[in-house]
């Protein structure tokens, strides 16, 4: 008797991408590689830092995104799942899946591409989370055209990651064909250095304004003495008016002799108003960030009370950044409950966007409430009557 080995199931090939991009020259494996330290990521970092209203608005959005629950279509897994999510280490100084998260979605909103780790122990279980940086990481194109592969650069040679299933990575509004994603900062240096150009301006002009320079001038006579000595006196001058300067806090009167005029360097300029640059460069920046100014400090009209167009289009907005951040946190807890033996599916709750007033929004349930109500009773009558 026989006995032949069950043939298991081939598992689907993936295609490979028909629009992609053929090259045949001989060194095509070095164009493959996009690195992700590049001088543009210095130069986001130098534009949160430089620029406090760019900062001040990743700040709001990671913040105003809000929190999440996550659940497991397994009773039995709740429970150690809750755990996980309030206390799993997160690079060794934070603890929680939701400050993961928050560094996770404050990268990916400043880069444009964020990049994470799962972290096992010897037993096989999820040990910790940790936010990676970008400085030594290469993307590839894998040979499919459509995957890719996540490069680690050591002794200047791209290695790919022994795990890449345990890598996290979410591009914020990539480009056609891009691996890496776009900043929301994209478009905001060339604003940016102007509006830091005006700011240096009046720094120098204040400091060259606030700390007073004075011009003496003394002007010799006609007669032979005056210009003889006309050297010497302009020393002799020089000399007391340096110490009446130098007197601090008490006053010291200067006197001369002949004609000596003083004049303040720089009083007849007017300085160039710099409200209305200053402004218009702001509202660039502001309606790239996506948020109603009154958040930002920026009191620029005659009420701060958000309009319901402003509050859904940001609510809009900050449910786009979590469509982007789900897939990321179902993989880690999905990660998390099969290392630990469960099975089932886990569902990201998030916790509801409120941006408008509660008092707006009551009315607005009372209104609906009775216009259901009149519509019933309309109903009712028209069943009554023959």
């Amino acid at each position: 008797m026989t006995f032949k080995r069950k043939k298991e199931p081939n598992k689907p090939a993936l295609s490979v991408v028909q629009t992609g991009q053929s090259l045949s020259y001989p060194f095509r494996i070095l164009d493959g590689y996009i690195p992700l330290a590049s001088p543009q990521l210095q130069m986001f970092s130098a534009l949160r830092e430089a620029v406090p209203v760019i900062d001040a608005a990743i700040t709001k959005l990671v913040r105003m995104t809000g929190g999440f629950k996550v659940t497991c279509t397994c009773p039995k897994a709740n429970a150690s799942l809750d755990r996980f999510v309030r206390g799993v280490s997160v690079g060794g100084n934070q603890f929680g899946l939701d400050s993961f998260v928050s560094t996770y979605f404050e990268q990916l909103l400043t880069y444009g591409t964020a990049l994470g780790e799962i972290i096992a122990d010897s037993s096989g279980r999820v040990a910790a989370l940790y936010n990676a940086p970008l400085e030594n990481i290469e993307l590839k194109r894998n040979k499919n055209g459509l995957d890719i592969d996540i490069c680690i650069v050591r002794d200047g040679l791209a290695v790919p990651v022994k795990y890449p299933e345990l890598v996290l990575i979410s591009a914020l509004n990539p480009e056609p064909g891009a691996l890496a994603g776009n900043s929301i900062l994209k478009g905001l240096p060339f604003v940016s250095s102007v509006l830091l150009k005006i700011f240096n301006t009046i720094g120098l002009n204040w400091e060259r304004v606030g700390n007073v320079r004075f011009a003496v001038t003394y002007k010799p006579q006609n007669d032979a003495v005056d210009r003889a000595y006309a050297k010497d006196r302009a020393l002799q001058v020089a000399k007391e008016w340096g110490e009446a300067m130098q007197a601090g806090g008490s006053i010291k009167d200067f006197v001369a002799v002949g004609d000596v005029s003083i004049k303040v360097i720089g009083a007849d300029n007017q300085i160039l108003d710099s409200e209305v640059p200053v402004r218009q460069i702001l509202e660039q920046i502001v309606s790239k960030t996506g948020l109603p100014p009154f958040m930002l400090g920026l009191s620029w009209s005659t009420t701060e009370r958000m309009s319901s167009q402003q509050a859904d289009a940001l609510t809009s907005e900050l449910e786009a950044f979590r469509r982007v951040l789900t897939p990321v946190i179902e993989k880690i807890c999905g990660t998390y409950i099969r290392l630990e033996g469960f099975s089932g599916s886990v569902n990201v709750e998030w916790s509801d966007i409120t941006m408008q007033d509660q008092v707006e929004v009551s009315r607005a349930m009372l209104y609906e409430a009775q216009a259901k109500r009149l519509m019933k009773t309309t109903h009712e009558e028209k069943e009554v009557l023959p």
